[in-house]
């Protein structure tokens, strides 16, 4: 197998999730996800999308975590969740994919913006890294001829 670095940019969105998904998820059952309308938007919005997430045979890579975050909303602010003045904290499903550092950056862009389309919060939480280099792995196979 060798082994090469292939130059890459993090793709990183924090997504909301109701407090009965996150205990699903704690429990176990990743079936959970399916539940969440919003998560299956993002899900297919990977699906559709060939840029995120190529790893050679493999295709629509991401990792996953499920936490918590914080915020105070500030007057002026439209919250989906929250009241202005009090801290809230909001279950979060934190999805995280590659893409290659080669695209051009209106297509990151573009990209970028479908996901603000559709992600319920005012302000999304959306992170772009500048480019990072990730393992690819290629098999070699040989094959002998019997003589």
């Amino acid at each position: 197998m060798n082994i090469e670095l292939k130059a890459v940019r993090k793709l990183r969105i924090h997504w909301p999730i109701p407090v009965e998904t996150m205990t699903q998820l704690a429990g176990g059952n990743l079936q959970a996800l399916n539940a969440d309308a919003g998560i299956t938007s993002l899900l297919e919005e990977l699906q559709a999308t060939p840029e995120l997430g190529g790893f050679g045979n493999y295709h629509h890579v991401f990792e996953s975590s499920a936490g918590f975050e914080g915020f105070t909303v500030a007057e002026g602010a439209n919250p989906t969740l929250g009241t202005v003045g009090q801290r809230t904290i909001s279950p979060t499903f934190v999805f995280t994919t590659y893409f290659d550092d080669a695209l051009d950056q209106s297509t990151v862009q573009a990209l970028v913006q479908r996901i603000v389309d559709i992600h319920p919060w005012e302000v999304p939480v959306i992170e772009v890294s500048g480019p990072l280099s990730v393992s690819s792995s290629a098999v070699q196979v040989e094959t002998r001829l019997a003589s």
